[in-house]
């Protein structure tokens, strides 16, 4: 009976095996997979007939979505307006490009004696060659940072370009926001219009025309020469080779600010280490969600998405596999929010950092469980409406206090912290590529607004979070266990304005406090009725964050030097 009942086990794996191998063929056929993938299931898709034309397929049953498909995903009807380049008023410093949730909005750097002969030839293949060349040229510019400083290096002056992604852009328009916070005004937003003023003889053209046609030429320009990358100016990732892991046509809200801090963490690691330096275990969350709408994929690194709660455990295991197969220089990132990282997937944070494995963490911190409709977190601040927890008679928004995840990972010791924005791009990027070299678990919280749950404008990522900077409600710091044993030696608070003061101040001299980011921001408008006065809630948190920043300043040795005297 025994024999009987062993054979049919036999039979039936047997059975199971075989049809296995007919749905789901081996990953070593992936590559003849994701060419299928991209021929036959992404053009069904984009054309809205996958529900009817499309049989289930392997990949599908897997959960598997090559990389990089949502490269050809198509947002150029989705709003508007546009940037548009001013050249002549372009400094190439990068910043639009870096701060770009979408991957939308390009630079590049070509030899001034190679430009003209590339847009030439580019030209010729148009429909209206004169035109072509004409708006090609429009893209580029001398600058100083692109031109002067390599030609006193010995090196051919090199010609400084901005282009726009029509079909990536989503019209946010925060790279005109960044842009003029600096001053220069290189950009502004346009109208999309059917028919564009005629140039010259040349027949009139839409506005998306002029753009595809241009982003087109500048997808047959190579990768801006090393020579022109300036490496102290961290800005200058973007134009490198492996820099762009995140390829845009994510599902994201118009002005991300996670997006942002995801695609600038792909561009200093994978520019750094190489392409195939790097894989992710994304907690769920928004990420997640607009990280893999089927079939669409922004991501040129492998990456899986655990449950809320253990996406540190999976890495542990993630890490455990690449050590015994002979891949420790391997960087491998754990992202998640709030809930993932503050609150339900806290103990697994906390027992990856403890066993002191060399996996890194990126926090995108928001404040509010955005994916879930804008719940409170443990990260929320004291006062915030969010769902679950709304402006009424009695309760007058989320009535606890936030909880302060960097201090509480520095006291697990041997651990490199980071709490950063990427509205400050040298800490940001520094903060990246700290973690990635030390010798263990990293956790680098980012700031990240979320537009619908923050209650602020499309284009306001950058802008709010430098005031949350400057208000001390998201303080700047970084903990490394290398620069000593003290924690005052580890800590280290610059970035901050006014290091040794409360509060920072406007150009004016007028402190800036909490009270002043709060009444920036729909979240907190409950707590300034028409009269302006705040609420004793929103004042308690005021004195909640000063307080922290007070602690950090005592952390880092700073508060002692102010209060007995000290120099420096």
């Amino acid at each position: 009976m025994t024999e009987l009942l062993m054979k049919e086990v036999g039979e039936l794996k047997e059975l199971h095996d075989e049809r296995l191998r007919a749905v789901a063929p081996p990953l070593l056929d992936m590559d003849a997979y994701v060419e299928e993938f991209g021929g036959t299931v992404v053009p069904a898709y984009r054309r809205g007939v996958a529900d009817q034309e499309l049989p289930a397929d392997a990949g599908l049953a897997r959960s598997v979505i090559p990389p990089g498909t949502a490269a050809v995903r198509d947002f150029s009807h989705l709003a508007p307006r546009i940037p548009e380049l001013l050249a002549e008023k372009c400094v190439g410093c990068m910043a639009c490009v870096n701060a770009c949730p979408d991957t939308a909005i390009l630079g590049t750097v070509v030899p001034a004696s190679q430009l003209d002969e590339r847009i030439n030839t580019f030209a010729a293949t148009a429909d209206q060659p004169a035109l072509a060349a004409v708006t090609a040229r429009e893209h580029f510019v001398d600058t100083q940072k692109y031109g002067e400083v390599p030609a006193k290096r010995g090196f051919e002056r090199g010609q400084f370009g901005i282009f726009v992604d029509p079909g990536h852009c989503k019209g946010c328009g925060e790279c005109v926001e960044v842009c003029a916070a600096l001053g220069h005004d290189a950009l502004f937003m346009l109208d999309k219009v059917a028919e564009e003023a005629p140039r010259g003889e040349a027949a009139p053209e839409s506005t998306l025309d002029r753009f595809r046609r241009d982003m087109a030429f500048f997808r047959t320009l190579p990768v801006s020469p090393k020579e022109y990358r300036n490496e102290k100016a961290l800005a200058d990732l973007m134009l490198g080779e492996d820099a762009i892991g995140y390829v845009g046509g994510a599902g994201s809200c118009a002005g991300c600010g996670e997006a942002t801090a995801v695609r600038m963490l792909l561009a200093a690691t994978r520019q750094v280490h190489g392409p195939e330096s790097m894989g992710i275990v994304a907690a769920t969350g928004c990420n997640t969600v607009f990280g893999s709408t089927y079939p669409f994929n922004p991501y040129r690194v492998p990456w899986t998405n655990s449950l809320f709660e253990n996406a540190p455990a999976v890495a542990l295991g993630v890490r455990s596999r690449w050590d015994a197969a002979g891949h420790p220089d391997r960087r491998l990132w754990v992202i998640g929010g709030d809930g993932a990282m503050y609150d339900i997937g806290f103990q697994s944070l906390s027992r990856m950092v403890a066993s002191g494995a060399d996996i890194k963490v990126l926090v995108l911190d928001t404040q509010v469980y955005s994916n879930t409709g804008g719940q409170a977190s443990t990260a929320t601040f004291g006062g915030q409406v969010t769902k679950l927890s709304a402006f009424g008679k009695e309760l007058h928004g989320r009535p606890e206090r936030r909880k302060e995840l960097a201090r509480i990972l520095m006291a697990h010791g041997e651990v490199f912290v980071a709490q950063t924005t990427p509205a400050h791009l040298n800490h940001f990027y520094r903060a990246i590529l700290d973690a990635n070299s030390y010798p263990g678990p990293a956790v680098v919280i980012a700031y990240s607004a979320c537009m619908p749950e923050h209650g602020i404008a499309d284009d306001a990522a950058t802008r709010q979070a430098k005031l949350a900077v400057d208000s001390r409600a998201f303080p700047l710091l970084s903990y490394d266990p290398r620069r000593g044993d003290s924690f005052s030696e580890r800590l280290s608070l610059q970035g901050n304005p006014a290091l040794r003061e409360d509060w920072s101040a406007a150009p004016d001299g007028t402190p800036v406090d909490f009270l002043d980011f709060a009444r920036s921001e729909g979240r907190f408008a409950g707590h300034f009725p028409t009269d302006g006065a705040p609420t004793p809630e929103i004042l308690a948190t005021r004195e909640d964050r000063l307080a922290n920043w007070r602690g950090l300043q005592e952390l880092a040795g700073i508060r002692q030097a102010r209060k007995f005297g000290s120099p420096g």
